[in-house]
């Protein structure tokens, strides 16, 4: 690929050259770092998928055969989506509705085809993703701490820091899987190089905090515990589980010390405990969260076609905050047996390769351990439309992919050579 630039005053135009493949790469940059820009739709993000999706096939970025139980289980549960459009009550919302899956259901399938295709392309999201996260984080500290005006109003939402999400309670999980790629590389490379990543991390972990979302706290712990045994496990001198140990005790004490800071301002103690409790009002009443889960099954069982986008919350006053349970309402049988289906069909697949070395050992151990915190965390919250979590199927889906090429053409290699993309 050639970009032309004309030179001023009639003279001849200066080619400069620029690779497909950097192109690729620039765009995949772009996409990431404009990811926690979602007040509206369509946002940044979304335009940047579209035009991503354009560029991978200039380029040329092919699907792999290994990538058709994803692409197919996420089709059945579109088509299970747009199956319930003609049992809703409002058409225009859930056409609307089933246009977003679909679209996020591209999204993950472009990830897959793009990763799987060069592993090398897992930086260039990492540096996107982190960047946009770090932003989105200093942004929310600096709105819920009222840093210029109308930092407050803009960055915040009923107290809590969003940055520019809509809801503090995807703002929150957004900044884990960033979080887990720079603890993965403090626990295996050099302190001395480490110190900047030290304080990337002091930022998205207090952003974490100041969202106030008990998910994303939990689902937090949940993913870098993970993350630390995985490592812990993978590591094979004696020298490196010693430091990892102590970096053990000093994350505990900078976590405690972080805590005690924040909690010395009384607007953060006063929320802090009221967002703390393990069961809210809203989750033990009468029609709250869990009641809404035993009656929530009854209500599917005679809906094959389920009820619609936004029905189960005319009916029962509150939506499903449920996954598993808004993939039956809200994309009928078929699209909630596809939807389990995949994500332990996923699960079956990526666990064992944590265990085995390879250059791209990274994206397996967090992408996992934050997908594992996710699936937990979906039995509470409804997160079937956030965007990363598309990102986190499609990257697993990449490796199982890579990993299924490597093993078909080691055991038929005579010399047993690696792929290309799998040397180190």
């Amino acid at each position: 690929m050639q970009v032309n630039v004309t030179k001023l005053a009639g003279l001849m135009p200066l080619r400069i050259p620029l690779s497909r493949e950097a192109f690729l790469c620039s765009c995949l940059f772009a996409t990431l770092a404009l990811s926690g820009l979602v007040m509206f739709e369509p946002s940044p993000y979304e335009l940047m998928i579209a035009i991503l999706l354009v560029v991978s096939v200039i380029v040329g970025v092919s699907l792999r055969r290994d990538l058709v139980p994803l692409i197919g289980l996420i089709s059945l549960y579109n088509v299970g989506g747009l199956m319930t459009i003609g049992v809703a009550n409002d058409t225009k919302y859930a056409i609307t509705f089933a246009a977003i899956s679909l679209f996020l259901a591209v999204s993950a399938i472009l990830y897959a085809a793009i990763l799987s295709d060069k592993p090398e392309r897992w930086k260039t999201i990492e540096t996107g993703y982190i960047a946009a996260a770090v932003c989105s984080a200093f942004l929310a500290i600096l709105g819920y701490f009222d840093a210029f005006p109308g930092a407050y109003d803009l960055l915040t939402r009923y107290g809590r820091a969003k940055a520019f999400f809509k809801d503090p309670n995807v703002f929150g999980p957004f900044l884990v899987l960033p979080t887990c790629f720079i603890i993965y590389d403090i626990l295996k490379k050099p302190l001395a190089s480490s110190l900047g990543k030290m304080a990337l991390l002091a930022v998205l972990v207090l952003g974490i905090f100041l969202s106030f979302s008990r998910g994303a706290w939990a689902l937090l712990f949940i993913s870098a515990a993970a993350v630390y045994l995985l490592t812990f496990i993978n590591e094979q001198s004696v020298k490196g589980r010693n430091k990892m140990l102590g970096l053990l005790l000093l994350a505990a004490f900078s976590l405690v010390g972080l805590l005690l800071a924040a909690l010395s301002v009384e607007s953060v103690s006063s929320m802090f405990f009221e967002r703390a409790k393990l069961v809210q009002s809203y989750d033990a009443d009468r029609l709250g969260r869990f009641a809404r889960y035993l009656l929530g099954i009854e209500f599917i069982l005679d809906k094959p076609f389920g009820v619609g986008p936004g029905e189960f919350g005319k009916v029962f006053t509150e939506d499903e905050h449920n996954v598993y349970l808004k993939g039956f309402t809200t994309y009928g049988w078929l699209g909630g047996l596809s939807y389990i289906t995949l994500v332990g069909l996923t699960l079956i697949k990526a666990v064992p390769l944590v265990f085995k070395p390879r250059p791209y050992q990274k994206y397996t151990i967090t992408l996992l351990s934050v997908f594992v915190g996710h699936i937990a965390l979906g039995m509470l919250i409804d997160t079937d439309h956030w965007r990363h979590f598309y990102l986190l199927l499609g990257g697993l889906w990449a490796i199982i992919a890579m990993e299924t090429a490597y093993s078909r053409t080691h055991a038929f290699s005579t010399r047993g050579a690696n792929p290309s993309y799998l040397q180190a």
